[in-house]
């Protein structure tokens, strides 16, 4: 499947401004908080605090922060914030479709944000289902492979149930179907393998090239639209060729 390839690389190259790990956190708690008030605070019995649990986890996160944010979305914290998840789909520029998970507790702030920074970029909101369908879920796995063998990776992905796994330099990305991911998840775990980024992801089903120069454009808005506090990922369906890489390098 396309639309997962190089998402290891691109992060990498990222990492600078991923390091402002206070803006990460904020929105790693908030996923924490809200999978604990909707399913329960034990990851054993709910799959999606186990998931913002790993992801938190990934990234370095304390874990005090992650109990206490545990603590409170089942209410056993002080704050009673109410949060919401919300999905917002649109156009990043260049015909470039993006969908934006969000979690807020303010709905009208947050929509006013993306809606700026997609207009900013040369794109605009859309209606609800006008983009979704160009997307669909699917678990996704991505580390390192030091030190592992491809073909005991390539082994245990297939015997998990996943659709497609790739090796890109140095790196595995394991793509399956979302009820596949706990099983997977625990064969991983099970072999001492972490990996850096794991979770439910929105894979494009049909992806559109641009032009360099475009694609880096658009790669600025959807870091724009990382960077707010209330979106916690951003899926789009550009195809990240090698060249593109290479702009995005020499920027």
């Amino acid at each position: 499947m396309s639309g997962h390839s190089h998402w290891a690389t691109i992060r990498r190259k990222k990492g600078a401004a991923d390091a402002k790990k206070g803006a990460i956190f904020t929105r790693l708690a908030r996923e924490v908080v809200m999978a604990a008030r909707e399913g329960g605070g034990d990851p054993g019995m709910n799959i999606r605090l186990a998931m913002a649990v790993e992801r938190a986890r990934a990234q370095n996160m304390p874990k005090d922060n992650i109990e206490r944010a545990i603590k409170k979305g089942t209410g056993e914290g002080k704050d009673g914030v109410a949060m919401e998840q919300l999905y917002y789909e649109g156009y990043a520029g260049h015909g470039v479709a993006v969908m934006l998970e969000c979690l807020t507790d303010n709905r009208n702030r947050t929509v006013a944000e993306v809606r700026h920074l997609l207009s900013r970029g040369g794109g605009s909101m859309a209606e609800a289902g006008s983009v979704g369908w160009q997307f669909k879920k699917a678990a996704f796995f991505s580390f390192s492979m030091e030190g592992l063998e491809e073909d005991k990776i390539f082994e245990l992905a297939i015997n998990g149930g996943a659709d497609d796994v790739t090796f890109d330099d140095g790196v595995a990305e394991i793509i399956a179907p979302v009820e596949q991911y706990k099983i997977l998840s625990d064969s991983l775990h099970a072999i001492k393998i972490f990996p850096e980024e794991a979770g439910i992801r929105m894979l494009a089903t049909n992806e559109i090239e641009a032009e360099p120069e475009k694609a880096v454009q658009v790669l600025k808005t959807i870091e724009a639209l990382e960077e707010l506090d209330d979106v916690v990922n951003v899926f789009h369906n550009m195809k990240m060729s090698d060249e593109v890489l290479a702009a995005l390098e020499s920027e």
